[in-house]
């Protein structure tokens, strides 16, 4: 049965994954198994080293030459130890993505156009981390920037199993669980692997079951079936497309998370399935830190934009701003275009509109009356 072709994301990256990605993370595994057993002391800068050689084997010179320069760019400003001024130059550096310019001149650089929107995913992720790490920086005291040297950065930037496409992993998570020593079990490691490995493969072979047979996103991209389809059947083809969107981070950082344990760290918790899902708010956990899972975006958005504006622990008019800032940056690193701002507005209201219903729910009052 041939696939559905529209859904871009699934394509694009299970091609890539087959034809070089998927080799060079089991190399990163080779390389972080032998470094663990054998130099422990200095498995972040093998990894680093390795990860240089693999963004320089795929993306080119010029693509590995455009990270590092942002990576410098941004270790620069972070020197200034000024939060406002690395976020201005952070979005500099994410909106040099979008000059037509420079895009035609990058697409030059390669034979195809699946390389140049590989340098471009890639580079936007790199724009969240070295955000993170020049936050991180300004943060910080004196006397703990001796962890927040210019190699660091190098060795968070350029970790190769987050490096196309995520998850996030916040600077100080990283580095902290990178420095720890632990002992080393072949055995745990090989049990880790094979039960991590079969899940893959299960949800892997659930989407591709998903993209065969059901659809969806060919039905999305015309207006004809829809148009004439029942209030209850265009409720399904939603529901569908969202546990397919599901279903495919299952899988899309499921790779990366496991191999995040196979070096001994904390992978972010994989996306909770939405079917479980009954609130706007849960959805996005940004009202309550404590009720933060580390997935996706969203441990980025809260430590670094949601938190430091206030928060919920803000006054009414601060909560407003601080989810309206939250949203209009997913939309803008997401690409700007106008129903990305529209998606971010809605997505703002819903929260909003959740948070103020909860908050009147609490009155003594209204408790009484219900």
């Amino acid at each position: 049965v041939p696939q559905d072709p529209m859904d871009f994301e699934w394509s694009y990256w299970i091609e890539w994954g087959r034809e070089r990605i998927l080799w060079l993370l089991a190399g990163h595994l080779l390389v972080s198994q032998v470094s663990r057993l054998l130099v422990e002391k200095y498995k972040p800068w093998c990894l680093m080293v390795y990860g240089m050689a693999a963004c320089w084997l795929l993306l080119g010179i010029k693509g590995f030459a455009v990270i590092l320069l942002h990576a410098a760019i941004s270790f620069a400003v972070a020197q200034f130890q000024l939060s406002l001024l690395t976020w201005l130059c952070s979005l500099i550096l994410l909106s040099t993505l979008r000059i037509p310019a420079v895009e035609e001149t990058k697409r030059k650089w390669y034979d195809t156009e699946n390389e140049y929107y590989l340098l471009l995913f890639t580079v936007s992720v790199r724009c969240l981390f070295c955000t993170s790490f020049s936050l991180e920086y300004c943060w910080h005291a004196p006397t703990q920037k001796s962890s927040h040297s210019f190699s660091w950065m190098l060795a968070y930037v350029f970790y190769y199993p987050t490096f196309h496409n995520g998850p996030l992993v916040n600077f100080d998570e990283f580095s902290k669980q990178m420095r720890r020593q632990e002992a080393f079990s072949v055995k745990t490691n090989l049990s880790i692997l094979i039960v991590g490995v079969i899940r893959i493969f299960f949800w892997w072979y659930l989407a591709e079951l998903m993209i065969h047979l059901m659809y969806i996103h060919a039905l999305y991209s015309s207006a004809l079936p829809l148009e004439s389809a029942s209030y209850w059947a265009l409720g399904g083809l939603a529901l569908a497309q969202v546990l397919f969107f599901y279903v495919k981070y299952l899988v899309l950082y499921g790779v990366p998370a496991l191999l995040l344990r196979m070096d001994g760290l904390k992978p972010p918790a994989l996306p909770c399935c939405v079917s479980l899902m009954h609130s706007f708010t849960k959805m996005w956990r940004l009202i309550s830190v404590k009720s933060l899972t580390a997935s996706l975006i969203c441990r980025f958005i809260c430590r670094y934009i949601y938190v430091p504006m206030g928060g919920s622990q803000s006054s009414l008019l601060g909560t407003l701003l601080s989810t309206a800032l939250t949203f209009a940056f997913v939309s803008y690193w997401h690409g700007g275009q106008s129903y990305l701002w529209y998606w971010g507005a809605l997505n703002w209201l819903g929260v909003i509109v959740e948070n103020g219903t909860k908050r009147i729910l609490s009155i003594s009052l209204i408790q009484d009356l219900i």
